[in-house]
């Protein structure tokens, strides 16, 4: 069963990427206080992630931060090494995105938001989705029907709905 509004975002720990190698950040430390958007993909490097999510969502930054959004993130199910050489390529940490590493994919499994496309090769995968989070609970969930588009998930999707 995923989560829905109105609940709790589940603990877990996460590897982000810094300059001095991946660097655990526990959920509640991001997520915890304030107001946040998590944006969550299939995959580092997959077609629709990289050409079109992140990208969607650094056109609608500023106006996201402007809503009081104090941090915004991304979460893959994929190695640290991996997400910090996505961000590199795309330029999302350059413009604030917290990249976050699911590297055991245990956050995807208690949002409720796991998947196989085994035809792709992807394994153990997230669902397309974004949540907007205040003070550790959802209050709003958009999740795509296919991987392969984000409509509702975009930057600008969810910009409207701050």
């Amino acid at each position: 069963m995923s989560i829905t509004a109105g609940d709790s975002l589940p603990e877990a720990t996460f590897l982000t990427p810094t300059a001095e190698g991946p660097k655990p950040v526990a959920s509640n430390e991001l997520f915890g206080k304030g107001r946040a958007v998590v944006f969550a993909m299939p995959g580092a490097f997959t077609g629709t992630c990289t050409t079109a999510h992140i990208p969607s969502i650094a056109s609608a930054m500023e106006g996201i931060k402007a809503k009081g959004v104090t941090t915004v993130a991304v979460v893959t199910v994929n190695d640290p090494f991996v997400v910090d050489a996505w961000s590199k390529s795309t330029g999302a940490n350059d413009i604030g995105i917290t990249m976050l590493a699911d590297a055991d994919g245990s956050f995807t499994k208690a949002m409720g938001m796991g998947f196989d496309a085994a035809a792709v090769g992807l394994h153990g995968r997230s669902r397309r989705y974004a949540a907007i989070i205040e003070d550790g609970k959802v209050t709003h969930l958009d999740v795509e029907e296919t991987p392969g588009t984000c409509d509702m998930t975009g930057g600008t999707a969810i910009l409207s709905k701050l």
